[in-house]
Parts: structure tokens; C-alpha cells; sequence
């Protein structure tokens, strides 16, 4: 097998379920009252109440453990969720037993990217509440298993100034990498074709954190029939990353930030030769009239600024050198639904059955380790 027992895998997209007092432990006492705080509804779910507001615990972020026959959208209580989904003690049971070694874990209630706060009614607070949880991500989440459990952050989105002293801020308390919207427009915010995010890309610079950019992070669904079934939206997701990565391949950024690195967080691999390839054949034929680059080929930039994660993408992995292999990272996404837990090794060493050692290490393990500066 040619996954083998030193490969250490490193995902670079897991997810955690925030425990009851995440906010309530950090949050000034002024401002506990409208912050986000679990209540129990009137038909026994547990809901996070924020500003008035309620926003459920919704069932498919939380079924490791749990047969697809049982999978759904309803809420569900913290009994309902193994341990693992909140509990980091137990989370790293959860990975021993999935022979996982590493962990980049996202967001819940707030969105993968803070979407929540972005959009409450007191920004003041809203800021706060983003301090508050990359406190929990760094001092109480991470800091259970230091070097497993890696600190990943968030940002005031919409104050680039305020982003830029928290990119500094949590890089200087060991915050690994950023999540940020995959595509800021949607959310009302300047796109990535303005320099508007300049002096955020370059705080990243500075500070070496990647830009992690997880699929439904900008609440854009992908296009459907009004009568399809969610089925359609998830199996559309990763064309969400496929928009985000012509975006900034056209944008400009990429030449004003050299040493920008983005993570494209659980959209699998398999279109990105297609999208590489046509962004080129675009590039070709169209830049002389546009005010785009016209010295420097979209894949070229591709290899020097992005890294595909793929959890099960057999088609992405016959693909691999067309995309670079040193381009390419894997992600186990525990405990949303399309986790493989507790099989992850089983599974990746199916999908790698034809791989050579040399490339599965650098995929699993080794490419996550110099992107987060792991040592």
C-alpha cells in the first residue's frame, strides 16, 4: 500500500462545532447579553441566539459517527453530535482512531468565514465576537494538542484595517492561517478585482498565513431549479472555487502579492486542469484589449499562488501532475458529510493505490506542513 504508516496525514479542512460557552467565557459582560449564547427552542433543538436572532445547529455538520441513512438537515441538540464534534480532548481520540495526525479546523455557527458577524447589526460587537473566537481557536481548541490541532482565524471582513491588526494579532499568538470568503462580492463586499484587499494580502505576506478560502464561505449557492433537490447544490459547490480561482487568476492581486499563498478549501482537484487550462486558452486570445497582465500565463500564477484539497477525487489524483503535485493537499473534513471518518487511511489508500511514495507524502502530509510552517 503505498500509504504507509509514516505518511502523517494533515488535513487542511476539518471542522468544529463551538461549545456553549465560547462566547460567554470571552466576551466583556456588557455585551454577553446579545451575544451568541445556546438556548433551547420550543421543539428541544439546541440554536445559537445572537442579536435576537437564532441560528439552528444544522444536522449535516455534525453526523460523523453516523450511518447516511440518518444524515439530514434538521437541527440537533449537542447529545445528538459525538464528543469529537466539540469536545478537542476528544476530537484527537477521533483522529487516532482515524489515523489522521494533523487538523485544520473551520468554523461553524459563524459561518466558515464569519459570515455571521459580518452581517450583525453592531459591528463593535461583531468585532469582538471574531477576537473571542480565534481566542478559543488558538488558546483553548488548539492549544489542547499543540502540533495536531492547527490554529486557524478569522477576520472583521468588513473593516480591511481592523483585518490587517488581526492577521498581526493572531499570527503573533500562533494562528497558522486565515479563513476568508471565497468570494467577498456576493456578501456586499468589494471584489477581488478592486486593490481594496491590498493591505490585507499583504499583512498575509508578512506574517506568512495562508489565505484558506472554504467552499460556501460567501453564502452563494450555485444556480438551480427552485424544485431541485439540495442534492444539486452540493454536488455544485466546488464550482464556487472554480469562480473564486478565474477571479483572482484575472484580478491583479496575485502579481501585487508575490508570496500570497491560497488554499482552496474542500472543492476537490479534478476541474482544475479544465478550469487552468481554459483560463490560458482565454488568456491567449483576450488580453490585448483588457486591462489584465499580458506577460504572465494564468497557470503560471496558478502554480505559484494555489493549493487544491481534495478529501476522495480519484479523477483529481490521475490528474496530479497537470495540476502540481506540490499544488496539492488533502483534507479529511470530520464531521461533515462528506468525511470518510473513521476510514479515512483505508479510502486514501485506495485512492493513492497507484501513487508513488514520494507523491503521496507530499500530498498528505508534507505539502500542509510547509504551507502552515509546521516544522
Amino acid at each position: 500500500m503505498p500509504l504507509r504508516e509514516q505518511h502523517k496525514i494533515i488535513s487542511v479542512d476539518d471542522h468544529l462545532i463551538e461549545h456553549p460557552r465560547v462566547w460567554l467565557d470571552r466576551l466583556p459582560e456588557k455585551h454577553r447579553a446579545a451575544g451568541p449564547q445556546i438556548i433551547e427552542d420550543s421543539r428541544g433543538h439546541h440554536v445559537w441566539r445572537y442579536e435576537g436572532r437564532f441560528y439552528p445547529q444544522i444536522g449535516l455538520n455534525a453526523v460523523a459517527g453516523k450511518d447516511p441513512k440518518d444524515y439530514g438537515i434538521e437541527p440537533v441538540r449537542y447529545e445528538d453530535m459525538i464528543p469529537g464534534c466539540y469536545d478537542p480532548k476528544a476530537r484527537i481520540k477521533d483522529m487516532d482512531l482515524d489515523g489522521v495526525h494533523a487538523a485544520a479546523c473551520y468554523p461553524s455557527f459563524p459561518g466558515f468565514a464569519g459570515r455571521v458577524f459580518l452581517q450583525a447589526e453592531d459591528p463593535t460587537l461583531a468585532a469582538l465576537c471574531v477576537q473571542a473566537w480565534n481566542d478559543f481557536s488558538i488558546d483553548e481548541w488548539s492549544a489542547t494538542a499543540p502540533g495536531r490541532l492547527i490554529p486557524l482565524a478569522m477576520l472583521p471582513v468588513w473593516d480591511v484595517e481592523a483585518s490587517v491588526r488581526e492577521v498581526h494579532r493572531v499570527a503573533a499568538k500562533g494562528a497558522r492561517t486565515v479563513t476568508f470568503p471565497e468570494n467577498p462580492a456576493p456578501l456586499g463586499l468589494p471584489s477581488y478585482h478592486t486593490d481594496h484587499w491590498d493591505p490585507l494580502f499583504s499583512a498575509l505576506e508578512e506574517t506568512g498565513l495562508p489565505l484558506s478560502l472554504h467552499f460556501g464561505s460567501s453564502s452563494h449557492v450555485p444556480g438551480y431549479a427552485e424544485d431541485a433537490p439540495f442534492a444539486v447544490a452540493i454536488s455544485l459547490y466546488a464550482t464556487n472555487l472554480m469562480w473564486t480561482t478565474s477571479d483572482l487568476l484575472f484580478s491583479g492581486a496575485l502579481q501585487r502579492h508575490p508570496n500570497l499563498k491560497i488554499v482552496l478549501a474542500e472543492g476537490g482537484i479534478g476541474w482544475i486542469p479544465y478550469i487552468v487550462e481554459r483560463c490560458d486558452y482565454t488568456w491567449e486570445r483576450h488580453r490585448w484589449y483588457q486591462d489584465i497582465d499580458r506577460k504572465t500565463p494564468p497557470s503560471e500564477l496558478f502554480r505559484r499562488h494555489f493549493y487544491g484539497c481534495f478529501i476522495d477525487d480519484v479523477h483529481g489524483v490521475k490528474n496530479r501532475h497537470i495540476i502540481g503535485i506540490e499544488n496539492l493537499t488533502f483534507e479529511v473534513d470530520y464531521p461533515h458529510s462528506d468525511s470518510n471518518w473513521p476510514n479515512t487511511r483505508a479510502r486514501a489508500a485506495q485512492v493513492f493505490a497507484d501513487v508513488p511514495d514520494d507523491e503521496v507524502w507530499l500530498i498528505v502530509e508534507k505539502n500542509a506542513a510547509k504551507l502552515y510552517n509546521l516544522g
